[in-house]
């Protein structure tokens, strides 16, 4: 028999690509999607790897236990991702009750359906390296002390504790993979890279003139989301639940990155970039750098596609969507 699997989040970025993952190695899939009035359009990332009909769609939402009880029911997987939340540090700031709702509370309700419906399937919780925020170790891994600097951050570590908590208290397999910044073409554009890809794209094309940023000497630990969510998978496929680092290793500010695009598309940087006091944040996360030896020893994961390979990619595929658009 195939294995069931049941995403959360599976519009997004991530789901996509472990719905594609998923379907290549057999599983039956099936997503939850919340209502909304833009029914239609917000399966395109799905659309884009060519998955879209593959994946079952049920209406079902996070801060609705009910929901999820239902649709575990009907569902029964084997194996279910918990990668739904409101995951835009900005807007944390600015909607922080919806975002603990969400990216807190919610991940609570997916375990309680899952504990009460299928408490024999394997649980994933997408746990952030922004928990770590305030860096305490130059270096992070699953044993450095967290300190999160936003709303968001603060809910993801409930979210992590959480899953922490009902794998102890109820026996379940329950994993978290503490996954540092992960990108890809399919990137919201509201993320740094994908404003970055998109508005050179776009300056390439002459649609605009400018790129506005905040603290582009915040260093991140960067990744291929096709990568991570190979490694999502390793995890529910061990014997024993744990939590893991997944992280390249590697940290590059957002100046070096935005430098990789520019060069990219054959653009000077400096001609366009504009720094705006209004993008920095009210408390800065200043460097995130993983420490990922426990996957890549425990689970034989290693990363495959490097930041200049990766935001090459995503330049030429903003290149292609504003062309589309334009029909330039």
């Amino acid at each position: 028999m195939s294995k069931c699997a049941l995403v959360t989040g599976v519009t997004g970025q991530d789901g996509a690509y472990l719905s594609q993952l998923l379907l290549e190695k057999g599983y039956e899939v099936h997503g939850v999607i919340r209502r909304s009035s833009h029914r239609g359009v917000e399966d395109h990332r799905l659309r884009w790897l060519g998955v879209s009909g593959k994946v079952h769609l049920h209406d079902a939402d996070l801060a609705d236990l009910s929901s999820l009880l239902r649709t575990v029911h009907d569902v029964q997987p084997s194996e279910i991702y918990n990668l739904a939340a409101q995951s835009y540090v900005a807007s944390s700031w600015r909607q922080p009750v919806l975002t603990a709702n969400v990216t807190a509370v919610g991940v609570t309700n997916m375990l309680e359906a899952m504990r009460l419906g299928a408490p024999g399937a394997r649980f994933y919780q997408a746990s952030s390296s922004e928990m770590y925020g305030l860096i305490q170790e130059p270096i992070q891994s699953e044993k450095t002390p967290f300190y999160p600097r936003s709303p968001y951050a603060v809910a993801k570590l409930y979210g992590h504790w959480i899953t922490v908590n009902y794998r102890e208290s109820f026996g379940l397999h329950a994993s978290s993979g503490i996954l540092f910044n992960h990108e890809s073409p399919l990137r919201g554009i509201e993320f740094v890279t994908r404003k970055v890809t998109h508005t050179v794209a776009a300056i390439k094309l002459g649609l605009t003139h400018e790129l506005r940023l905040g603290n582009i000497d915040a260093k991140r630990d960067w990744g291929h989301a096709k990568d991570y969510v190979r490694a999502m998978w390793l995890m529910l496929q061990q014997d024993q639940p744990d939590d893991y680092v997944v992280a390249t290793g590697v940290t590059t500010t957002v100046r070096e990155m935005c430098k990789i695009a520019f060069s990219h598309a054959g653009l000077e940087m400096e001609k366009y970039l504009v720094i705006d006091p209004a993008f920095f944040r009210p408390a800065e996360v200043d460097v995130l750098l993983g420490d990922s030896r426990k996957a890549r020893k425990s689970l034989g994961w290693e990363p495959k596609i490097d930041l200049d390979v990766m935001i090459r990619e995503m330049v030429d595929a903003d290149l292609e969507r504003l062309r589309r658009e334009a029909a330039i």
